[in-house]
Formats: structure tokens, C-alpha cells, sequence
């Protein structure tokens, strides 16, 4: 599903997601009407602007996100700005994306969203790593489950944005030896997916260079 307010651009992305073999249940341009229709489709993914006329775009994914059966949103925005990005990633949007971005990074964003990885146009992930960590410094450490060196190795790598087939590159393992170590830290941390734990990550200051 695609929400955007500019015809040609929503147009336009609809269109490549097609080309691609998407099946695009439905598009529109205001956020009201995307949460309505949202209801009666279900997309598994949902490609939303921030900047739309009737309610903002954080308060559609945050709608969005506290469904029974959430979708995955990928936010593409012309905005690269801290406040935009960090606000989108508190709502519960699973990546962002600038409108910069090329077709294949956007076909590659939505893959791998649809997945269920973190995505974020490089150097966002940084920013938002950074802004998380200066929160993390103001509240004291929790004794939290024990996570193996490894394990921990992997988290950082998630938390940077890496997917499964760069850590396993990175490390020089398998890729299902990675899935393995992420789904380990899923169980140990009793969270759900690998948004929820990028979020824990970097709560906690991890996904440091």
C-alpha cells in the first residue's frame, strides 16, 4: 500500500513496485483514509510519506502499529531531519527511506522490510544510534538477560542496519547461523521481531563503529 500525497510520486512508486511484482492493494493521499483502508486491505507493507494534509504521517504508522496485525511501514520522505526520523521510528516504522533514493534502494528497502529488517538510508541509522544513545547515558544500566559475545556482535550489527547477508559477510558465517544468533536474542529478550530488537539495541547504545 502506498500513501503519499502527490499523484505522480505515488504514481510513480506504485508503478515500480509493480514492475517489480508487488501487489499494490491500494494507494492514497491522505492519512485518515489510508488507516480506513489499511483496515480493509491489509497490506503486509505500507510505503508512507510523513507529510500529509489531513493528520501527520507518524500519527498514520503509529495507528498502524497498534493493530492486532500491524503491517510493516517503510517511511519514504524527502526529509532527512533528526526530528522527522526519530518520531517515525517512535511510531513504529520499520525504515526509513529518502525520496533521493535510487529505484533499486527503494526495491531493495521494501524487500528487505517486507522481511522484516530495519531499514535506513545510510547515515540515518547513525543519527538515530546516536540520539538513542544520549538518552541511554541519562538512565541507569538495567541488569537485563545475558546475552552471549556473539550474540551481542550480531545485535550491534542489527542495530546498525546490516541485514542477515552483510553480518554473515561481516562475521564470516552462515546465514543461518546469523538468523539463528538473532533468534536466540529474540527469546532471550522476549521480544517479537527484529524492529523490537533494533529499538532494544539502540536503547541501550549498541551499534556503536
Amino acid at each position: 500500500m502506498v500513501v503519499d500525497d502527490h499523484p505522480m510520486w505515488r504514481d510513480s512508486v506504485a508503478r515500480d513496485l509493480g514492475e517489480a511484482r508487488y501487489d499494490v492493494v491500494a494507494t492514497t493521499g491522505e492519512g485518515r483514509q489510508a488507516l480506513r483502508v489499511a483496515s480493509a486491505v491489509r497490506p503486509d507493507v505500507v510505503i508512507l510519506d510523513l507529510r500529509l494534509p489531513d493528520i501527520p504521517g507518524a500519527e498514520v504508522a503509529r495507528g498502524l502499529a497498534a493493530r492486532e496485525h500491524p503491517p510493516r511501514v517503510l517511511v519514504l520522505s524527502a526529509s532527512g531531519e533528526q526530528e522527522d526520523v526519530l518520531e517515525a521510528v517512535k511510531a513504529g516504522a520499520s525504515g526509513y527511506l529518502l525520496k533521493s533514493a535510487s529505484r533499486e534502494e527503494f526495491l531493495d528497502a521494501v524487500r528487505r522490510t517486507a522481511e522484516g529488517e530495519p531499514v535506513f538510508t545510510p547515515g540515518l541509522a547513525g543519527l538515530v544510534l546516536g540520539e538513542y544513545r544520549r538518552l541511554a547515558a541519562r538512565s541507569a544500566p538495567d541488569d537485563g538477560p545475558r546475552l552471549t559475545d556473539r550474540e551481542t556482535e550480531v545485535l550491534r550489527l542489527v542495530a546498525k542496519g546490516l541485514s542477515y547477508k552483510q553480518i554473515a559477510e561481516r562475521l564470516v558465517l552462515s546465514h543461518r547461523t546469523v538468523q539463528n544468533h538473532v533468534q536466540n536474542t529474540l527469546n532471550k529478550l522476549q521480544l517479537h521481531n527484529r524492529v523490537e530488537l533494533v529499538r532494544y539495541a539502540i536503547e541501550r547504545g549498541l551499534g556503536e563503529s
